[in-house]
């Protein structure tokens, strides 16, 4: 059953669940840290429509700077801006940072400890159509890696507005990935969220899946049929890649003996990966990926490649199942 704590929205599994994109909610939530503080900036590298930083252009004019297409020289003055007191946003998409500007977010954000906010936007095959060149799905296991670097990847447009309104206020770099598509919204206001603060969505015993990003609610769906099977699957928003919520992942291990980790991301170095890394060392469990595999994505409508690929809601049962039978073996 769903988690009660979780608050989640009552719509959740009717047709009247509304949609909307990710990156609306890391607009909405970068206006409202600008109207709170006066040191919130935004830089952009020539796509502030479509990530929508052209929100907050058109409400403060005057703390905007359109970079051009020059990602690393946005993140060379981003770190500059943040030493010298401002709290710069730098947007993109995750192609491009983290993909482009790696050796800067390193060497000058990271390194420095300078309280930059980076934004990878289109990440995953969600941005579709526009193809492999354009699907950033390596940034998780990019950043993550980097001392000092927070990695947050929202599930929906309401969490993503708190995750960013969230960044604003942390003190250090702060990585934030989302999607270009609309995706539900199964989150409310109250909806609790906290940085490196995993969230227990739905209750269950057989199995736990651990997800990030809008894939969540596929896992979310996955779950209430699978429970039609007399399958109970816990899942849980692991929304905070860096710090991870041990204790979270740890005590899902104990209480399922079963792990399914799903993300719009390599399997290789990703979410998953992180997870396994807690597991490993603490209590080791079978455990079952979903995510891409070893390969590069494609054009194609964004739901199609998320079936295509291995990452939907009948794959994600899919794991379950098998992840159940290798425990009990």
């Amino acid at each position: 059953m769903i988690n009660p704590n979780a608050k989640l929205n009552p719509k959740i599994f009717t047709s009247e669940i509304e949609q909307k994109p990710t990156r609306d909610g890391f607009g909405e939530g970068l206006i409202l840290a600008g109207k709170e503080n006066p040191n919130v900036v935004a830089l952009c590298a020539d796509l502030a429509d479509s990530t929508r930083v052209g929100m907050f252009q058109k409400v403060f004019p005057e703390r905007y700077i359109e970079v051009g297409i020059a990602e690393q020289n946005m993140m060379g003055l981003a770190a500059g801006m943040a030493l010298a007191g401002k709290i710069p946003f730098i947007s993109t998409y995750a192609v491009f940072c983290p993909g482009r500007d790696w050796d800067q977010m390193r060497v000058s954000v990271c390194y420095n400890n300078a309280n930059v906010k980076m934004s990878g936007a289109h990440a995953g095959v969600s941005v579709g159509p526009d193809g492999a060149t354009h699907q950033g799905l390596e940034d998780i296991a990019i950043t993550r890696c980097i001392p000092n670097l927070v990695v947050i990847a929202p599930c929906d447009y309401i969490e993503t507005r708190k995750a960013t309104y969230s960044a604003a206020k942390y003190i250090g770099p702060v990585y934030l990935r989302f999607a270009r598509e609309k995706t539900p919204i199964f989150t409310t206001e109250d909806t609790p969220f906290e940085i490196g603060k995993a969230i227990n969505l739905r209750e269950g015993k057989d199995a736990a899946i651990i997800g990030c990003g809008p894939l969540l609610y596929n896992a979310l769906e996955a779950a209430e049929e699978l429970s039609k099977e007399g399958i109970e699957a816990a899942v849980i928003n692991n929304h905070t890649i860096k710090p991870m919520d041990n204790n979270a992942i740890i005590e899902a291990a104990k209480t399922c003996k079963a792990i399914v980790t799903v993300e719009d991301h390599q399997i290789m170095g990703g979410m998953g990966s992180a997870v396994a890394e807690i597991l490993s060392q603490n209590y080791p469990v079978a455990m079952e990926f979903v995510g891409m595999r070893d390969r590069f994505g494609e054009s194609g409508e964004p739901n199609e490649l998320i079936e295509a690929f291995g990452m939907g809601k009948n794959a994600i049962k899919e794991a379950v199942r098998k992840v159940i039978m290798r425990k009990r073996q």
